[in-house]
């Protein structure tokens, strides 16, 4: 095993004096700065994932398949957690939403965690794929309808698409009808925010979802989750639906955007397709950056580091993506075998209709603005400073004012006229001629789910 590094031998500066922190301004101007600096350290390093909340941290990627593919020794039961159950971790901190305990999949093992990750799998199963494209391409349409003819022909990416986008195309998949999917809407994106009291809105909003599917089921997920041979409690399929929620919409927020953001970027190879451009979204910005807490069942040694059980061990999906160590026979490896969606038994179980609706999403801007460029190079954009997800925190874009596609177009199967995903072709580089820009898509009652379902009804 490699021996751990001398600290006198380490520059001054280096993390190696203390625990790295992993949050915060300095961490999101720099992440890949970050990185290679715990990768002195070893197979892995000691950070702090928040303000008083200590665990080690996996950089390398053979070190993080051996913890994710070995479920006897790394369990996923946070109610292991030793400094929170000693009571060492604040009450209030930005790690307990992340980290704390749920009676979900994500947090369960054995058969336990078989038997909810069977009824998830088996669930999404049962999404049709052209259906999961056209519903994805009808919330981009709908999004790019909003700011399409704004006169000056510019628009935020992130808050105004790339963040939507995926709350949209979960709500329709829930099966919510117009009002409780503008709750979930809220209650999951206030969560994200810090916004007191979204759990309770989120958690209102799915127990009524949950109700309605009970007296009327539908051919959708939720019905889906509550009829499977399970037999999972009301209680576990709204939490199953959390963990959809909050493990699916934030990670694609982030994929869409730095996607298109390479796409769009002038270093990108012309001729490239778009599938190019998520596929380097998910190995050198992994969405998902460092998560996955594991806690060991008795004290283990990794890389010539000792850690005692039931000390949190989280998994830098983004540091092991793009460990040295890999880079000289990458070009050797799958394209898939990136950690973006883990890997092991807890491995995401929605990793192809996630790539899927991300190139779908970026294929119908590209679609909608043939002409879209971004108002600052790629290397100028800012990066979120959480040290969960990789994610921008704007992408300013330019394009030429147009007309807002109606309802009927944007349910077409090839998204309308304009750029058509082929090997080989790139997104045209001159603005197709447009008619006079109309005015703003009508405005309607109700949040954004609401106003989504009466825009495809041509209301």
């Amino acid at each position: 095993m490699q021996q751990p590094l001398d600290p006198q031998e380490i520059p001054p500066g280096c993390p190696a004096h203390g625990n790295v922190q992993l949050y915060g301004p300095s961490f999101g101007a720099d992440p890949d700065g970050h990185y290679a600096q715990l990768r002195a350290f070893g197979l892995s390093a000691p950070v702090d994932i928040a303000p008083d909340v200590q665990a080690e941290l996996v950089t390398s990627y053979d070190a993080a398949l051996y913890v994710l593919q070995n479920p006897a020794s790394f369990v996923r039961d946070s109610r292991r957690w030793k400094a929170l159950n000693e009571g060492r971790v604040p009450a209030d901190s930005p790690a307990l939403p992340m980290m704390g305990y749920r009676p979900n999949a994500l947090f369960s093992d054995g058969a336990a965690h078989a038997r909810l990750r069977q009824a998830v799998t088996d669930s999404l199963s049962t999404v049709n794929e052209h259906q999961l494209i056209r519903q994805t391409q009808q919330s981009a349409n709908y999004l790019i309808s909003r700011f399409s003819s704004e006169p000056r022909g510019q628009a935020e990416l992130m808050a105004d698409y790339a963040q939507p986008l995926p709350l949209l195309v979960f709500s329709d998949l829930f099966g919510c009808p117009p009002e409780i999917g503008d709750r979930v809407i809220a209650g999951i994106s206030g969560i994200f925010d810090g916004t007191p009291g979204a759990d309770e809105v989120l958690g209102g909003a799915l127990t009524e979802l949950i109700a309605l599917k009970r007296r009327q089921p539908a051919a959708d997920l939720t019905t889906r989750l509550m009829e499977h041979a399970a037999q999972l409690s009301d209680e576990e399929v709204l939490h199953q639906l959390v963990t959809l929620l909050s493990g699916g919409t934030a990670p694609l927020t982030a994929a869409i955007g730095t996607s298109s953001a390479l796409y769009l970027d002038e270093d990108w190879q012309s001729g490239l397709p778009v599938e190019d451009a998520v596929s380097q979204t998910l190995w050198n910005y992994a969405p998902i950056a460092n998560y996955a807490a594991h806690y060991p069942t008795h004290d283990v040694e990794l890389g010539g580091r000792v850690i005692q059980a039931n000390d949190p061990v989280l998994i830098s999906f983004a540091a092991a993506n793009t460990d040295p160590k890999l880079t000289a026979h990458r070009e050797q490896l799958s394209a898939k075998a990136h950690l973006a969606f883990g890997a092991g038994p807890h491995a995401c179980p929605a990793k192809d209709p996630a790539f899927m609706i991300a190139v779908t999403a970026v294929e119908a801007l590209l679609n909608r603005l043939p002409d879209v460029e971004m108002r600052v190079p790629f290397k100028a954009l800012t990066w979120a400073p959480s040290p969960w997800s990789r994610s921008l925190v704007t992408l300013p874009i330019r394009f030429t004012p147009r007309t807002v596609p109606s309802a009927a177009e944007s349910a077409s199967p090839h998204g309308g006229q304009g750029y058509q995903q082929q090997t080989g072709a790139s997104a045209p580089s001159a603005a197709a001629p447009s008619r006079p820009a109309p005015s703003a898509a009508p405005q309607h009652k109700g949040g954004l789910f609401s106003r989504f379902l009466a825009w495809t009804r041509g209301e």
